[in-house]
This record gives structure tokens, sequence and C-alpha cells, in this order.
């Protein structure tokens, strides 16, 4: 199996516009560092839209997720799939600008997980104040129960070790799962290094939201419970 140097991982659901316009400055960035790399596109189970072909347009690779629909089966399918010494996961929505992805990339030797922060100094985010607070308060919640010395461990723009990620078994089915994995990475490697870097967050280009604010609270406030007493 060939290997590389990095694996750039965006799950998508019906994302191809934003994908058009996010393919080719990925495939710049990307290929300015001058590291071998791979970009992962892991779609729905079955097409719902031309993202299949956009792939083949620009040369990345399409992989169907695994087991359902959810943004859980995508992650897993991704980190599954993925084959780079750092793994990058993004959002395939526009919101995670790739010309960012050096600044991760700068500080892969010095740390084992780079966290792209919205809530440290020099970080911000464009969402609504509502849904600021409640990120905030998620991410309080999860740092203060778990022990994560983090100020945004929500947010999914984040550079790992791609062995150790490889290694996890991951339960979670939404997007409570950016949390389990950094959870388990420092439960499961002890003194991993985490490092996080001012990032300013956007809104998203086309599309809807996939989160269902209902479900956003019930699972991570679900999450929380098993992470701290049975996982």
């Amino acid at each position: 199996m060939e290997k590389f140097d990095l694996s750039i991982v965006i799950p998508a659901y019906m994302e191809e516009q934003n994908l058009r316009l996010l393919a080719p400055r990925l495939k710049t960035t990307a290929g300015a560092t001058g590291l071998t790399f791979e970009i992962i596109i892991v779609d729905t189970q079955e097409p719902m839209d031309l993202t299949k072909e956009l792939c083949d347009e620009f040369t990345l690779r399409y992989i169907p997720r695994k087991g359902d629909n959810s943004y859980g089966s995508a992650v897993r399918t991704g980190i599954e799939s993925s084959r780079g010494k750092h793994v990058i996961f993004m959002d395939a929505d526009g919101s995670h600008n790739p010309e960012f992805i050096p600044e991760l990339l700068n500080l892969k030797d010095q740390f084992d997980i780079v966290i792209a922060s919205r809530y440290i100094k020099g970080g911000n985010t464009e969402n609504s104040p509502i849904l600021i607070l409640m990120s905030k308060m998620v991410n309080w919640g999860f740092s203060f129960v778990l022990n994560i010395k983090c100020k945004d461990i929500s947010n999914s723009f984040k550079l790992y070790p791609g062995d150790q990620l490889r290694e996890l078994k991951l339960r979670c089915d939404n997007f409570d799962i950016v949390e389990e994995i950094l959870y388990k990475l420092i439960k499961n490697n002890k003194g991993i290094s985490i490092k996080e870097i001012p990032f300013s967050f956007k809104q998203r280009m086309f599309g809807l939201t996939k989160r269902n604010l209902f479900k956003f609270v019930f699972t991570y406030f679900v999450t929380l419970i098993k992470l701290r007493f049975f996982i």
C-alpha cells in the first residue's frame, strides 16, 4: 500500500457546490508543501449529487462511507482509508480555509496534535451568538469533565498523528466523534502533545448545515457521560 506524508480527509454530504471551489485550492495548497499527499473525499453511501464526478475531474480520492450516512461513519471510513503519516480533517462546506493547512503543518514535528482554534487569543468565528454560546459551553464541559487542556475541542479542523489515529476504536455516530477522537488519543497515548493555534472560522459557502440543534445538544451530553464513565 502506498504511503503518504499527509492525508487530508473531508467528510461530504451533498457538498458538490462547495467542493468545486475548494478542490483546486486544496490541491494548490497541498502541492506547495512539498509533501506527498492524498485528498480523500468521504461521500454518502450512494451518490446524492455529482461529488464522485468532481473527484474524478480533480483527481481526488473518492470513497463512499461505510456503515450508514452518519457523520461518524464518514469519519471512521476516512480514518480507515487514510495512508498518511499525518492526517488532517476539515469540513467540506468552506468554513475551513484550505490555505490554513500550512499553519497546521508548520508544527507537525513539534506537536502530535495541532488544533485550529476559534477560542484562543487571535481566533474567531462567524457563527451566530447563540451557536457560539452553545459551542463554548460544549467545549468547556468536555474540557472540565474529561480534563482536556484545550479551548476548542469541537472544531474538526485538526492535524493528527496517522498511526495513533488509525488505532482508535470510535463509536460515536454524530459530530461528537470529534471530541471522542481527541479524548481517546490523549487517553491511549500518555504524554501526547497538543498545540492550539488561532483560526478564523467562516460561514458555510453554499447549502444547508447538516447539524440538528436538538440532536447536537442531546448527543453531546450523552457522549460526555459515556466517555467519562463507560468508554
